[in-house]
């Protein structure tokens, strides 16, 4: 098997995806899962595909993330591996599909707009 590469994003964190058979390391940045995401919740976001289809131990996964918050980093980290999961077998599709892996969330930061202090709050209203 060649090296699968995806891309997956979440608000403005990008994460690319190199996976290929292994014995299930998970590499960020060059650095290990458990150093990069310390939160345990966030470890258990990236793992849940390959979790879910059984492979955690089958596949070497190398990541590159930019941008974003750790949280936001995380789930684009999922949807990346969830992505290259369907390149390597297409049965698991409807499994994946089913949890709601693949759905990119759409939500972004909405902009600030002139003459207010963020996107929907208003200065004071001042009647006189």
């Amino acid at each position: 098997m060649e090296v699968v590469n995806t891309l997956g994003r979440r608000k403005s964190a990008v994460a690319r995806v190199y996976i290929s058979e292994g014995k299930g390391n998970v590499t960020i940045n060059k650095r290990d899962l458990k150093e990069y995401f310390p939160n345990g919740t966030l470890q258990y976001i990236v793992m849940q595909p390959l979790n879910l289809l059984g492979v955690a131990d089958q596949y070497d996964v190398k990541v590159n993330l930019d941008g974003g918050g750790i949280k936001g980093q995380a789930e684009a980290l999922r949807l990346a591996i969830s992505r290259a999961l369907i390149e390597i077998d297409a049965e698991s599709r409807p499994v994946l599909k089913q949890a709601g892996f693949l759905t990119r969330d759409p939500r972004e930061v909405e902009r600030k707009k002139p003459g207010q202090p963020k996107a929907r709050k208003r200065f004071q209203f001042s009647k006189r």
